[in-house]
């Protein structure tokens, strides 16, 4: 996998040295504490790196540092998961920002990149977001790139503390992605004036 270039920001494939860099990125709002994702803190960024890197070894999992191209600086981390090549189809998700970049052009300009990967190089036919039910500021911000809600899965998954999440499904088809693509161009183009 290689890095994705946008106008400020990189997407660079996450490496086991990235440690340090994540915790300092996910201490600016504590990030570690939020309820409804799993973020990197010192005592869990070991297993969180483990995690991410098996998967990308298997094949599954191709997970991203955010890195703001004027400093270099990382800021976050995303992934592609869920990867399916049979069926043409993958899962962006585990994003997290530092607190003083969310509500910014970050978010907008990494999700435009992957889903630019997603449907023009890797010719996925569908691209699947799910969030917590409990997390509004993911599901408008999944919503505002203009995937479409399909529906909540029930006790999808078992959260670090033991809560049986509920979460929310959304997805854009191949057959959308010219319309959401003119409309996160004009996003970033606004965002760059």
């Amino acid at each position: 996998m290689h890095t994705l270039e946008g106008q400020r920001i990189l997407l660079r494939p996450l490496q086991a040295s990235d440690a340090d860099a994540l915790v300092q990125a996910a201490s600016d709002g504590e990030l570690w504490n939020l309820p409804f994702t799993v973020v990197p803190s010192h005592s869990t960024v070991d297993r969180y790196l483990h995690q991410a890197l098996s998967g990308r070894d298997a094949g599954t999992v191709l997970p991203f540092v955010i890195v703001l191209k004027a400093t270099g600086e990382v800021i976050g981390s995303t992934r592609f998961w869920k990867v399916d090549p049979v069926n043409r189809k993958l899962e962006i998700g585990s994003t997290w920002i530092a607190t003083r970049w969310q509500k910014t052009f970050v978010n907008t300009e990494a999700k435009y990149l992957m889903l630019r990967h997603a449907f023009e190089v890797l010719n996925c036919v569908r691209v699947q977001f799910t969030t917590d039910e409990t997390n509004p500021k993911s599901r408008a911000a999944i919503l505002r790139l203009g995937a479409q809600q399909e529906g909540i899965v029930r006790h999808e998954r078992i959260m670090p503390d033991g809560r049986k999440r509920n979460s929310v499904r959304f997805s854009i088809i191949d057959d959308e992605w010219p319309q959401v693509r003119l409309g996160l161009e004009a996003k970033l183009s606004l965002d760059n004036a």
